[in-house]
């Protein structure tokens, strides 16, 4: 990115005025020439598919359980994609922050940021680029592993198909839930700058704020955790790849709501710092 191809309002050499698309073909061209985009994304698509062979393929090698309970709370939609979107949301969510802190480690953010002096069209246009290749490529990736792993279920009978109760909202929310974990560590990067700054808040707010709330004293944890943007438990964004949410969690769709709220509000405060304090 160079500031002859992205200022926007000026005039490059071929008399072009760059505009915002300009700005995200630019952003564009940077996510897809960085090699740790590919090698994470590569990670995360290997997790979702593998994770879900390998945990259909135990549970059908050993089913029917012992335990009767167990084989009652058994579901075949969550069985295939609930491992993998539990890994893959760390390495989603670290992609994000690394897309942003690469910058700030190597010095690059200066160049960005004289091409582009009002800075905040560079943190819109790398959040939308960001939001919409993982949308489209990790969308179908949980549905390739649904699939996957009801092949392997099939053969003890105890698949499921998409048109089961549940059964799609929780495919396609799995999907659309890593994309905002992505979105949420991006933000967490453009508001503190440093790799190992923002990927600890992420994984604190992820998981160690629900820990700490957990041992906190009723009705505390119930009222507190379903207001978090995920990670584990009852949190505001599991619920929309859940297939039946607490009674204690907000609904599949009003949680998801919460979680983009939590990436919304943290891009807001990256936007305000970006426009700040010095690069």
């Amino acid at each position: 990115m160079t500031a002859a191809t992205v200022a926007p309002g000026r005039q490059v050499g071929d008399g072009v005025r760059v505009t915002f698309p300009r700005v995200v073909h630019s952003e564009w061209v940077r996510f897809r020439s960085l090699r740790s985009s590919w090698v994470t994304l590569a990670i995360t698509v290997l997790l979702l598919v593998g994770l879900a062979a390998l945990s259909c393929w135990a549970r059908e090698a050993h089913w029917p359980p012992r335990d009767p309970g167990e084989a009652a709370s058994f579901n075949a939609t969550l069985q295939a994609i609930g491992p993998g979107t539990f890994l893959a949301q760390l390495a989603v969510g670290v992609l994000g922050v690394l897309l942003v802190t690469g910058e700030y480690a190597t010095g690059m953010v200066r160049a960005t940021m004289a091409a582009v002096p009002r800075r905040v069209p560079v943190l819109l246009a790398r959040g939308l680029v960001f939001a919409s290749f993982m949308a489209a490529v990790l969308v179908p990736a949980v549905f390739v592993a649904f699939f996957v792993g009801q092949g392997l279920l099939a053969s003890k009978n105890i698949d499921t198909t998409l048109h089961a109760p549940n059964a799609l909202r929780v495919v396609f929310g799995a999907g659309l839930y890593l994309v905002a974990i992505g979105l949420l560590g991006m933000a967490l990067g453009w508001v503190l700058r440093h790799t190992a700054g923002a990927i600890t808040a992420l994984f604190g707010l992820l998981f160690i704020v629900p820990l700490i709330i957990h041992f906190l004293p009723a009705p505390w944890p119930s009222n507190v955790t379903k207001w978090l943007p995920g990670g584990v438990g009852d949190s505001a964004g599991i619920a929309v790849w859940t297939p039946h949410p607490g009674t204690n969690s907000l609904g599949p769709w009003a949680g998801f709501g919460v979680l983009v709220l939590w990436a919304v509000v943290v891009f807001a405060v990256g936007a305000i710092t970006l426009r700040r304090r010095d690069v």
